[in-house]
């Protein structure tokens, strides 16, 4: 119990209240504001030392972190980018789905590189929904289809299309009866032979892969809302890791070349049974110029050389495929839209450095459409592609910020860039990226 003073028009009096959570918990969420890439898994490396537990709560492994620690680049898709501290405890919550097999890769795979611990400092809900093998192969099809949105071909989009037809597995069914599980699994093949006749669903082989993983994922799967909210009363600190970013995000982003799931804030508390009234920071990770894989609107995109040295400074191919992004200048626009959605309390900039040769940088202030500037995000995609970007023109500081530590001890016209973007948003940058390590992120 809490006794505590306070005043209501101007008379004290005394109250008993009975807090669940009188020890405070802080949660904190690193979101991409632009789309995906910006460099999110190295925010949260950071500021993860400080916290109890990291939590991953929508997505799939279509998404890619890299954490460099030393000469070691940890490359992560389903494990939260805080597995690398042997101390936190780690969540995939409800709202991501999971491709078991690939979870099991990426965990050897890094355990290979000396992290470990990581089957017992991992936790998987029980409501998280299973990407099959079969997803994968409908996802493949779907893409020779209908023509290509520039998907990850990871089964994911076809899996949260399953779970809300409501006939999809769950990792809780793994921890019940095998003879009902296959059932399940078998009812969801069946359908996808019938809705995909040109492709081959075999029961047999894919209830053998699943059933070989079973004993290794089981200890895993937990009540995750119980575990978050046992966490949130007991005063842990918990950070939670975006996936993607809110221009993928399924009802926010450009549409159709968008992912499956809410990769905004509203998708942390749906994603792990957060309610919105705990949520302390909400970050927003800004890449210092624009990038995208696949296909979709880009209004700042750069075909010419300049798009090209960005891509070849900046190493600019995507962690899960492996292809070349796409690479524009910064677009504030964009940023304005993803601050309006998620209402970012700080703003993390990366990859300052790769602009550091640059004679000029022009940044996104405005849109124009036939001779007329537009306030907001056009929802229209055939807008959006006939947008004209309105740029301002900053001079570049043609000088290394590699070796910069504080923000004082950036060029005269980097500390200009990250002004007009603070200006613009009405946001505090608070950190500043000038290079891969760990040490290299000015904390303003």
């Amino acid at each position: 119990k809490l006794w505590y003073q306070r005043r209501v028009r101007g008379h004290k009096r005394w109250a008993t209240r009975f807090l669940f959570d009188w020890v405070m918990s802080a949660i904190t969420v690193v979101l991409g504001s632009q789309w995906g890439d910006e460099g999110k898994g190295k925010i949260v490396d950071l500021l993860a030392e400080k916290v109890n537990i990291v939590a991953r709560c929508q997505g799939g492994n279509n998404a890619g972190h890299t954490v460099v620690v030393g000469d070691t680049h940890y490359d992560f898709h389903l494990l939260p980018s805080g597995i690398v501290y042997d101390n936190i405890e780690c969540v995939i919550g409800n709202g991501v789905v999971v491709h078991i097999p690939s979870l099991f890769e990426e965990m050897d795979k890094n355990t290979a590189k000396g992290l470990t611990g990581i089957e017992n400092r991992l936790l998987i809900s029980d409501r998280a929904h299973i990407v099959t093998d079969a997803h994968q192969t409908v996802d493949g099809a779907n893409e020779k289809a209908s023509g290509s949105l520039g998907t990850t071909k990871k089964g994911i989009g076809p899996t949260y299309s399953s779970k809300m037809k409501r006939n999809n597995l769950r990792m809780v069914d793994l921890l019940g009866d095998e003879g009902a599980l296959k059932a399940k699994l078998t009812k969801l093949l069946s359908e996808f032979a019938q809705a995909y006749p040109g492709e081959s669903f075999d029961v047999e082989t894919q209830w053998d892969r699943l059933r070989g993983y079973l004993e290794r994922v089981r200890p895993m799967i937990k009540d995750s809302v119980l575990f978050m909210h046992q966490a949130i009363a007991s005063g842990k600190n918990i950070l939670v890791e975006g996936a993607n970013a809110t221009m993928l995000d399924i009802d926010f982003g450009t549409y159709p070349y968008v992912t499956s799931s809410n990769c905004t804030v509203g998708g942390v508390c749906t994603g792990l049974g957060i309610p919105p009234s705990k949520i302390n920071e909400v970050i927003g990770v800004v890449k210092a110029y624009t990038t995208r894989v696949g296909a979709g609107t880009f209004p700042t995109e750069l075909t010419d050389e300049i798009g090209k040295a960005l891509g070849d400074i900046g190493h600019e191919y995507g962690v899960t495929t492996g292809r070349r992004r796409r690479c524009g200048w910064l677009d504030l626009m964009v940023l304005r839209y993803t601050h309006m959605i998620n209402g970012f309390t700080k703003i993390a900039v990366t990859k300052l450095d790769i602009l550091d040769t640059f004679e000029e940088l022009k940044v996104c202030t405005g849109y124009r459409l036939n001779g007329v500037e537009l306030s907001s995000f056009p929802a229209d995609h055939g807008l959006l592609e006939r947008i004209e970007p309105v740029y301002t023109v900053i001079e570049g500081w043609k000088s290394s910020t590699i070796d910069c530590r504080t923000y004082d001890s950036l060029p005269g016209q980097a500390k200009a860039y990250i002004r007009l973007i603070e200006e613009f948003l009405g946001v505090k940058v608070c950190w500043i990226g000038v290079g891969q390590s760990r040490d290299s992120i000015i904390v303003v």
